[in-house]
């Protein structure tokens, strides 16, 4: 039975899910963009594409662990009670780099970020404030309840910390590839920059390790974190030099995170297994 075998191998089911939930609602994105059919699909379903994660790790859960692993799962998600500096920083820190980016902004090209286009996303009405919702609710809480709240941990527990954020990252970095076929940022991009794109997902899986497993596994945090940055560099103002200041300091970061820490948990804490 379908259970029995997901029960035996979660991860790799939660990982086929995962690509198949996600990539069925690029594909029709991609047919479009690529001139393969002029069926009339509205690209604002591009964000469902951040539940394939999400959909995949309640499923999996659901049929190998029951209510009783929805619980632990869902219990991670609204973790909160983690220490007020994780907060902060979860939010701020991409403000702080988005802050150290704008000067650069300034000197190279002659002219200030226009910061009303911070509410500005990809295929929908100007969303003004309302945009970090959007990005907390779709690529913060959507793909982190699957990345980290349900793979981590439990690639964790017979690897250590490097060794399971580099097959994560592997992994998250692969899922990324459909959208270089149809999203307008990363299709400009081209496919010769797929392999620093997939090298600064990388690092990023490293800080986002970091902070899973300091907090004692709060997909809150996590999701903030994802969110706040995303706030930045998916919006119509994080375009150019903005995201490569932005990763350039993600980069560092998770250099210094490995170089400090070590390998075996990327964090003071032990890391968190499942």
């Amino acid at each position: 039975m379908v259970s029995t075998w997901v029960k035996k191998h979660p991860l790799l089911a939660y990982f086929i899910l995962a690509y198949a939930i996600s990539w069925a609602v690029e594909l029709p994105l991609i047919a479009v963009q690529q001139g393969w059919t002029d069926l009339s699909i509205p690209f604002a379903i591009h964000y469902l594409v951040a539940y394939g994660p999400m959909v995949a790790s309640i499923l999996v859960t659901w049929l190998s662990a029951g209510s009783d692993g929805l619980k632990e799962l869902f219990g991670r998600v609204t973790k909160w009670r983690v220490g007020l500096r994780w907060i902060l920083f979860a939010v701020l820190s991409p403000v702080a780099a988005f802050a150290l980016a704008v000067p650069i902004v300034r000197l190279v090209s002659g002219r200030w970020p226009d910061l009303r286009l911070l509410g500005q996303v990809n295929y929908m009405p100007y969303l003004g404030i309302g945009a970090p919702f959007l990005w907390l609710a779709t690529l913060g809480l959507g793909e982190e309840i699957g990345w980290r709240g349900f793979a981590l941990p439990r690639l964790q527990k017979t690897r250590t910390a490097s060794s399971a954020t580099l097959v994560l990252g592997l992994l998250w970095a692969l899922w990324h590839v459909p959208a270089f076929f149809y999203l307008d940022t990363l299709e400009e991009l081209g496919l010769i920059m797929l392999p620093g794109f997939m090298f600064g997902v990388l690092c990023g899986a490293v800080v986002y390790t970091w902070l899973y497993n300091s907090t004692g596994g709060s997909v809150l945090v996590v999701a903030l974190w994802h969110a706040s940055f995303d706030f930045f560099t998916a919006s119509r103002a994080g375009q150019g030099i903005i995201p490569i200041v932005m990763t350039a300091a993600v980069i560092v970061l998770a250099f210094v995170i490995a170089r400090r820490l070590g390998p075996e948990n990327f964090s003071r804490l032990e890391r968190q297994v499942l």
